[in-house]
C-alpha cells in the first residue's frame, strides 16, 4: 500500500470522523510515486532566505540507528525519499561524526534530477558540508579526493591551522563559521546562505540536528517512522541539552509505504 495523505482541513475532518475526509483517505492512489511527483511533493519553498529541512529515521521506539548504523532501520521507499531531497538541495549539512560512522560519499548527479535541476540554477549535484570543530577526518577519503562539487568544511575560528592546511591541500573548501572551536549553528546556516547555497538539507547525526533545532534555524524536519522495535539505548534522532519550552511543528504531509511512514512537519 502506497498513499500520499497531503494534511488539509478535509483530512483533518476525516480523522475525527468527518465522511468528506474519509472519502478523501480512501481516493488515495495505490501506486509506487515517481520521482517527478516526489519532487512536486518535497518541492522547497520559494523564499529568498536559507530554507533548511532535515531527514532523519526513528523506529517506533524512538532510535535513530541500530547498532550505530541508520541503513537497519531504513526501507527502499526510505532510500527514495533520501534520493528525492538530495535531489532537490543545494547543499546537504553533515556532523564530522556522521560523516565517519557512515561511511560518507560525495553525492552523484541523477539524470532523473538533472533538468529539475539545471532549470533551479542548480549544479549537478549537491555539495556536502561537514561540521567539525577538530577537522579530525580523513582526507583520503572520496568525499574529499573525488566530489562532483568542492566538499565544504565548517569549523570555528580556533580550529588547527594544520588541519585547516590539510583540509583544503585535499580540496575541501573551509568555512569559518564560530568564534571559538565550534561551529554556531546560525552563522554557518548565514555562511553557507551567503555561498548562494538556500535549499539546506541536513541527514544529522543526532547531535547536530539538537543543535540546529535547539538554535531554532530548523524550518523544516522529514522523518521516517519505522516499524520496528530496537529496544536497546540507540540515540534519538536529536541530542544535546533540552530547550526550556518544546518547539511546535505542524504537520503537513504523510506518505505510506509497507508500514513506513513518512511525515514533514514545518516549524510553526
Amino acid at each position: 500500500m502506497r498513499r500520499l495523505f497531503p494534511v488539509t482541513d478535509e483530512t483533518v475532518a476525516g480523522a475525527s470522523g468527518g465522511a468528506r475526509g474519509r472519502d478523501a483517505l480512501d481516493d488515495a492512489t495505490d501506486r509506487e510515486w515517481g520521482l517527478e511527483e516526489l519532487a512536486e511533493a518535497y518541492a522547497y519553498p520559494d523564499v529568498h532566505e536559507p530554507w533548511l529541512r532535515a531527514n532523519m529515521v526513528s523506529t517506533l521506539d524512538g532510535a535513530a540507528q541500530h547498532e550505530g548504523h541508520s541503513q537497519p532501520i531504513s526501507s527502499e521507499a526510505d532510500m527514495r525519499i533520501f534520493g528525492t531531497l538530495r535531489g532537490l538541495a543545494d547543499v546537504v549539512l553533515v556532523g564530522a561524526e556522521t560523516v565517519r560512522q557512515e561511511g560518507y560519499r560525495p553525492a552523484r548527479a541523477r539524470e532523473a534530477f538533472a533538468a529539475l535541476r539545471e532549470a533551479a540554477g542548480q549544479g549537478p549535484a549537491p555539495a556536502i558540508a561537514v561540521v567539525s570543530a577538530s577537522l579530525d577526518l580523513d582526507f583520503a577519503l572520496p568525499l574529499f579526493t573525488s566530489p562532483l562539487v568542492p566538499t565544504l568544511l565548517l569549523t570555528g575560528a580556533a580550529a588547527a591551522p594544520d588541519r585547516i592546511a590539510a583540509a583544503e591541500k585535499a580540496g575541501a573548501q573551509v568555512v569559518i563559521a564560530g568564534d571559538g572551536m565550534g561551529v554556531d549553528p546560525a552563522r554557518a546556516v548565514r555562511a553557507l546562505g551567503d555561498l548562494g547555497l538556500r535549499r539546506l538539507l541536513t541527514e544529522g547525526g543526532p547531535r547536530l540536528l539538537g543543535q540546529l533545532a535547539a538554535s531554532e534555524v530548523l524550518d523544516e524536519l522529514c522523518l521516517t517512522i519505522s516499524p520496528m522495535l530496537t529496544v536497546g539505548d540507540a540515540q534519538r534522532i536529536a541530542g544535546g541539552p533540552a530547550p526550556a519550552v518544546p518547539k511546535r511543528f505542524e504537520l503537513v504531509s504523510l506518505l505510506e509505504e509497507a508500514g513506513f511512514l513518512f511525515s514533514r512537519y514545518r516549524r510553526t
